[in-house]
């Protein structure tokens, strides 16, 4: 059996530039890459300001979903990195509990030192399946 697949990307240099798509979906399947806070022209948005950050970067998971016909009800896995987790925690928690409702997928978050770009503070992918209704 052959699982067909699908790719898709926002169209921003840095996909081709490290070679990845933002989404690959496998059978029924959506992997999302990492997405973080920028707009509809690749620029970053919310410097310094990680509840601003986070709110763009689930805004921009949701266009991810939008693109697959997927809901936020669909999502089993998300995955989050924070640059200075002790610190932003709270916010991390209570807006994850708002996007998701009363969904409730697995969740890991970390604390990491780092991100790609500099004035980066949250990156968040997620597993989707799209047989779950």
């Amino acid at each position: 059996m052959t699982v067909q697949s699908q790719e898709f990307a926002f169209g921003m240099p840095w996909e081709s530039l490290y070679g990845y798509s933002q989404a690959v979906q496998a059978g029924d399947t959506l992997y999302i890459s990492g997405q973080l806070s920028h707009d509809s022209t690749g620029a970053f948005i919310g410097e310094g300001d990680f509840e601003l950050q986070m709110r763009t970067t689930l805004g921009n998971l949701d266009r991810v979903l939008e693109h697959f016909g997927a809901t936020r009800d669909q999502i089993v896995e998300t995955t989050i990195l924070v640059r200075g987790l002790r610190e932003h925690f709270d916010t991390v928690a209570r807006l994850h509990a708002a996007y998701c409702g009363e969904h409730r997928p697995t969740s890991t978050v970390m604390g990491v030192s780092d991100l790609a770009l500099p004035a980066q503070l949250v990156e968040i992918g997620a597993v989707v399946r799209l047989d779950m209704r």
